[in-house]
């Protein structure tokens, strides 16, 4: 069990944080999940939980926005995979994204969440 891979979630909103926790552990992920832009930066640039991926709302409250977040822990790791949540700004995820992000739209089901961030991990282990 211990090999999972761990996903730094970023959501301000603590309802709908559990019910993507459960959704990544019904996937065979683990979340690591913070509130705001400002502590997923420093719980990535710390590195102890070893982080693979990011899901991150786009709107987080009055701190960093999630592209904001998602350009700043690439300029950190390049290649690192990213995967935005959104239910309102997915027209501004073409201008705004960072190269090879994958946008789902709020609502979604759970299987979903779990396939997007399957794909997008099996994305990120081949070179492109």
């Amino acid at each position: 069990m211990g090999n999972a891979v761990r996903v730094l979630v970023v959501e301000d909103e603590a309802l709908i944080c559990s019910f993507i926790e459960e959704a990544l552990l019904d996937g065979g992920f683990e979340a690591c999940a913070v509130h705001s832009g400002e502590a997923a930066l420093s719980t990535f640039r710390d590195g102890r939980e070893g982080c693979r991926a990011l899901l991150t709302d786009v709107n987080l409250g009055d701190g960093i926005s999630g592209w904001e977040l998602a350009r700043q822990i690439r300029e950190i790791t390049p290649d690192f995979p990213v995967l935005y949540m959104t239910s309102a700004s997915a027209p501004d995820w073409e201008s705004r994204g960072v190269n090879g992000s994958v946008l789902i739209q709020k609502p979604f089901a759970p299987a979903q969440l779990a396939a997007a961030i399957s794909q997008l991990l099996g994305g990120a282990t081949s070179s492109d």
